[in-house]
């Protein structure tokens, strides 16, 4: 069942992506060389807890952390660990929050130092993908809208997009319906009705779109150890177009300091 929020619920969503962007800008300022994937998450954690939330995604359906740190060709929920940043990775960190009985959820990838041109390209791909998908998020277009505009501009380039994870609801529980895959066709899917909030959230291989599933029950790896790219929105559906909730320009504008 879609849940349909009120202005004052999709308020308090938005106070948790801004909180999660805040968080990313946190870990986006100790993203350097040499640290590891578990200090970036005691950093996440600890800024979550300080500014009155919990952070979501610790003890959700078992998982053992604050956030999920995929590193290259890690597409999405790598465990953090003694793994050590290099320079040159591309780093993606996806968290989540819970303040007032809601959840906030979000992701960004970073890149370390100077990386290859191709990992550039990749980046701006993705992010830029999420942007058209975005554009979509509006009242009377379908899901399928979305899932249409981020697979046509990705795979205009050649990249991949992954098949078994997508976007999703969000509100009182991080994962709600409906389901936002990053391809299909433009007019099918659910109907997108005001009120509704969603997570989109593009996850793209630089090769081949097919992964592999990590023994730890969690990592998603691409098969082809290509690297991958992901970035998250929370966004709340207007008829005037989307309500973005999570705000990028934190985060950017602390990698920039």
């Amino acid at each position: 069942m879609i849940h349909l929020k009120t202005d004052e619920e999709i308020e308090i969503l938005r106070e948790n992506n801004i909180l999660v962007s805040r968080t990313l800008a946190e870990v986006g300022r100790h993203m350097r060389p040499g640290i590891t994937t578990r200090e970036l998450d005691k950093i996440a954690e600890d800024f979550i807890r300080a500014n009155g939330a919990i952070p979501a995604c610790l003890g959700y359906e078992g998982y053992p952390a604050a956030t999920c740190i995929s590193v290259n060709d890690q597409v999405v929920h790598g465990i953090p660990s003694d793994r050590v940043i290099k320079e040159g990775d591309i780093v993606s960190v996806d968290l989540c929050t819970l303040l007032k009985g809601f959840v906030g959820d979000s992701a960004y990838t970073f890149a370390v130092g100077e990386v290859s041109e191709e990992a550039k390209r990749l980046l701006a791909v993705t992010k830029e993908a999420l942007y058209k998908g975005t554009a979509q998020a509006k009242a009377g277009n379908r899901v399928g809208d979305i899932s249409a505009a981020v697979q046509e501009y990705v795979e205009s380039f050649g990249y991949g997009v992954v098949r078994e994870l997508e976007g999703h609801g969000l509100g009182r529980h991080m994962h709600e319906a409906p389901g936002v895959p990053n391809y299909g066709a433009r007019g099918r899917g659910p109907l997108l009705k005001e009120g509704m909030v969603i997570c989109i959230e593009p996850m793209i291989t630089m090769g081949s779109k097919s992964v592999v599933f990590e023994r730890d029950g969690w990592t998603v790896r691409t098969r082809d150890h290509k690297p991958a790219a992901h970035f998250e929105f929370a966004v709340a559906i207007r008829h005037n177009g989307p309500d973005v909730l999570t705000d990028f320009n934190i985060i950017e504008q602390a990698l920039n300091n």
